[in-house]
């Protein structure tokens, strides 16, 4: 037999049929994928967690001075515990701040870490802190205080540094006259603050610096603090 040769037309009237088969809903192709579907389903949470609203205790009080340093302390490392061998420690880089709190106009100084946002430093402003220049260094200073960072009072030695020296002078002058504001408080001569005044004598009353025998205004600083590159 003789077998039919397929010409252009028979394979574009083949093409046409396939087309028109699945306009008119057929099989078609079976491994198609299937068309998707929107699902309904819904799903409850078993257990339902509310909003809570983080406090961080500074939202009744007001930034008088603020600016990016890095701070040491002076003490113990965990392997040096109990042994009296006390070294500067960095405890991080971070915003330190002098805030006022609105109603008894109290004055603390605050900083946390960056990113972490743990406190490092936390105490009143006490008109006794004397800020002492670090050794070797005119953009960094060294001071002791009572410090309540961990939930407890901790006599402490800081040492804060700042990028250059011009922030650095800024700094005590901005510490020095929040000191004089606190001791007008605490002496009672200013009435319209007097408001609270005892208890924030008594707050700061055990807050400590070191002095001399003679009563003079001074710290015991201990050897250079860590003077590395800018902040």
């Amino acid at each position: 037999r003789q077998k039919k040769k397929k010409t252009m037309a028979d394979f574009e009237n083949k093409s046409k049929e396939d087309k028109e088969e699945k306009d008119e809903g057929g099989d078609g192709d079976d491994n198609a994928p299937a068309p998707e579907e929107e699902s309904t389903a819904t799903f409850t949470p078993v257990v339902q967690l509310e909003t809570v609203e983080v406090k961080t205790h500074e939202e009744d009080e007001s930034v008088v001075y603020k600016q990016r340093a890095k701070l040491f302390t002076f003490g113990e490392t965990l392997l040096d515990k109990g042994t009296g061998n006390k070294t500067w420690k960095e405890r991080g880089v971070g915003e330190v701040k002098l805030l006022r709190h609105n109603e008894n106009s109290r004055v603390r100084i605050l900083m946390r870490q960056e990113k972490t946002m743990k406190v490092i430093v936390n105490h009143f402003v006490d008109p006794r802190i004397v800020l002492v220049p670090n050794v070797g260094s005119d953009r960094s200073w060294v001071w002791n205080a009572f410090d309540f960072s961990d939930n407890e009072l901790v006599e402490t030695t800081f040492a804060i540094r700042f990028s250059s020296t011009e922030v650095a002078a800024e700094f005590k002058k901005e510490f020095n006259k929040v000191q004089e504001e606190m001791q007008v408080l605490l002496s009672g001569g200013d009435a319209a603050k007097d408001v609270g005044a005892d208890e924030a004598t008594a707050a700061l009353s055990s807050l400590a610096v070191k002095a001399e025998e003679e009563g003079e205004k001074t710290t015991s600083v201990p050897e250079k603090a860590p003077d590395a590159d800018a902040v």
